[in-house]
């Protein structure tokens, strides 16, 4: 079986799981024009198909007008697939200087993009937001959280946005990474839209520093990625040291 083939068979399961698509539902698929993103599109593309219940697609674009960054080639993926394509443009870079983010530019243009996002969404009448975000994704975010102090939590698979307006859906939430971009050379998919925080954020950013511990962990545990997708939906609270749990607990 092929990588892509592969994904549609994870995305399927992962939906049916976590009931991500109903019946009449009109999803916004977030496309940034990266390998995640666009394997995210192409897979629900196909899905739509043959899914058991009919479901609405269309993707947008948000252009942060950084030097070089382009939606062209965006614009024509989504065109040659037959699906609408929306771009929201900001500057982001003029905001990030003003509120003096620089040191950590992606907390703002993460909050603008969603925030522009969701707005569009309920423009259009879409009821849910498809991301990209994979198994991967998840894993680094749940580690950044607890070493940070965030609490035991991660990208949940079917979320509801924080004035309950909207679900937001990860498709690709048993995806590893590594399949995406096996898919994306097989379907000759070329990322483009590239960030120009991009060198600062991989050596120094967050989520760059737990993917490179998550790497070198693999080498000694090749199963990693799927070993914590299995702990991820494994929770035991009795022996976390969560107070409100166990006092229900000891209730019982």
């Amino acid at each position: 079986m092929d990588a892509f083939r592969k994904i549609r068979k994870l995305a399927g399961k992962a939906i049916g799981d976590y009931n991500m698509i109903g019946k009449d539902d009109f999803i916004l698929a977030a496309l940034s024009g990266g390998k995640d993103s666009m394997i995210l599109l192409l897979v629900l593309n196909e899905l739509r198909k043959k899914a058991p219940v009919p479901f609405r697609l269309e993707a947008a674009t948000f252009d942060p007008g950084f030097d070089g960054f382009e939606t062209e080639s965006t614009r024509l993926f989504c065109e040659s697939l037959g699906i609408p394509h929306h771009i929201v443009k900001l500057k982001v870079k003029p905001v990030i200087e003003r509120t003096e983010t620089e040191h950590k530019p992606c907390v703002l243009c993460s909050r603008l993009r969603r925030g522009n996002l969701y707005a569009l969404a309920k423009k259009i009448g879409a009821n849910k937001i498809a991301l990209g975000q994979h198994l991967d994704d998840i894993a680094v975010s749940f580690f950044i959280s607890a070493c940070r102090g965030g609490g035991l939590t991660t990208m949940g698979p079917n979320v509801s946005s924080d004035d309950g307006a909207l679900q937001i859906i990860r498709p690709l939430a048993y995806t590893e990474e590594k399949l995406i971009a096996e898919a994306a050379r097989e379907k000759g998919i070329v990322p483009h839209g590239e960030c120009i925080y991009k060198k600062q954020l991989e050596e120094n950013g967050d989520r760059a520093y737990f993917k490179r511990l998550l790497r070198e962990m693999e080498k000694e545990i090749p199963d990693l990625m799927q070993n914590l997708l299995h702990s991820l939906s494994d929770i035991r609270p009795a022996y976390l040291l969560d107070r409100r749990y166990l006092s229900q607990l000891d209730r019982k």
